[in-house]
């Protein structure tokens, strides 16, 4: 019997850079500051609260669509921070599962879906899998912003959906109401649906998060995507959401449930206690984040290279070129073994390499003595 083969498409999917980083970090004992997760855990009560709900029996199948206690908190979430009427919720495995879910259900052969590359690197794979085509958008340093002609460029006749993501992973740009004006009058015009991944909604500094949906007459084509992941340090968990109008949820339940069905059980009615918490634990998350950042930044810049100061997420990219380093990827590849500290190239995250040839980045959600650490390896190397 012949082995089967990956289908073409996915080919080039096979594998991921921060696997790869995060293999040679552990291989050569490197600080891991590629792969984007914290080394502390959430707030207190929310591990409680899971752990209760695991002792009270909270173990079986949830309902498909999510505990209807999380599904009311996300809503209740969504209105007190944006007055947004989050209309239909669906839980879903995580932000990642959401996404794949709206793509491969909105969108098929024929069809084109915008992305912003640098691009989290599920996006292109996602649209694979749908058997569809992107069409990407160039983010540009400094300020990693989209330039008005080469987006309007992107969007055309088979247009069928358009990717959004911020605070935007990996450059940590924050795209405000103009920027968002412009993508949604473009899908207005072609009448495309925006999928919007923001699951860094509550790390922004000096910069308002503003979501897609809030904005005039976006609120019926868009499908809004949210991490408890990110936002409570529970990365593991991969509880995450998507809501909008029902016929759109609909849509991205029918394929979810052939997916995962449901998960998370117990993790479920604790992100929901989580949601409620008061407005200081959320400021305590971009405000225990900001000194992270600074920390890594000017210590970045102190060995010559050129920083872009992220207003949001939880990465900092850095441009080596002035430091004489032409090809950033194989200079990551390199850095485990020779410095002891781990980066991911952001060249990996673009259609283009020539886009970003010499850009790392690093992520600073660490405890402030591992970034120290780290910053001394890379200027003692």
């Amino acid at each position: 019997m012949r082995v089967p083969r990956l289908v073409p498409r996915l080919r080039p999917f096979t594998s991921t850079i921060f696997a790869e980083i995060t293999q040679l970090a552990v291989r050569h004992g490197a600080i891991n500051l590629g792969q984007g997760f914290p080394d502390t855990d959430g707030p207190a009560s929310l591990l409680a609260d899971a752990q209760q709900a695991i002792a009270t029996g909270a173990n079986q199948y949830p309902p498909a669509p999510g505990l209807p206690a999380l599904r009311e908190a996300i809503t209740h979430h969504q209105k007190r921070f944006y007055d947004l009427d989050a209309g239909d919720v669906l839980v879903t495995a995580g932000a990642t599962e959401a996404i794949a879910s709206a793509v491969i259900a909105l969108c098929g052969p024929g069809d084109e879906v915008v992305i912003f590359e640098p691009y989290y690197d599920s996006y292109p794979a996602v649209v694979a899998m749908a058997g569809a085509t992107r069409r990407t958008v160039p983010l540009r340093a400094p300020d990693f912003q989209p330039d008005p002609a080469e987006l309007r460029a992107a969007f055309g006749p088979r247009t069928k959906a358009v990717l959004v993501n911020t605070p935007h992973n990996p450059t940590g740009a924050v795209f405000g109401p103009d920027t968002l004006r412009a993508i949604g009058d473009l899908a207005i015009s072609h009448d495309a649906v925006v999928i919007t991944d923001e699951v860094y909604e509550h790390m922004t500094f000096d910069v308002d998060h503003v979501p897609m949906a809030t904005l005039p007459g976006m609120a019926e084509r868009t499908l809004t995507i949210s991490s408890a992941g990110k936002t409570f340090s529970v990365t593991g968990w991969k509880i995450g959401w998507i809501h909008g109008p029902a016929e759109l949820v609909a849509a991205v339940r029918a394929v979810k449930q052939f997916l995962t069905f449901a998960g998370g059980a117990p993790f479920q009615p604790a992100v929901a206690g989580a949601l409620a918490l008061p407005d200081e634990a959320y400021e305590s998350i971009s405000g225990d984040l900001r000194p992270k950042r600074d920390l890594l930044v000017e210590g970045l810049r102190r060995t010559g290279m050129r920083v872009f100061e992220p207003r949001g997420t939880y990465f900092v990219v850095a441009d080596l070129a002035p430091l004489g380093v032409a090809d950033a990827a194989a200079y990551a590849r390199e850095m485990p073994a020779r410095i002891g500290v781990a980066a991911v190239p952001v060249s990996v995250f673009c259609d283009d390499p020539a886009l970003a040839p010499t850009l790392l980045r690093f992520a600073f959600c660490k405890r402030d003595e591992v970034l120290t650490q780290a910053l001394t390896r890379i200027m003692e190397p």
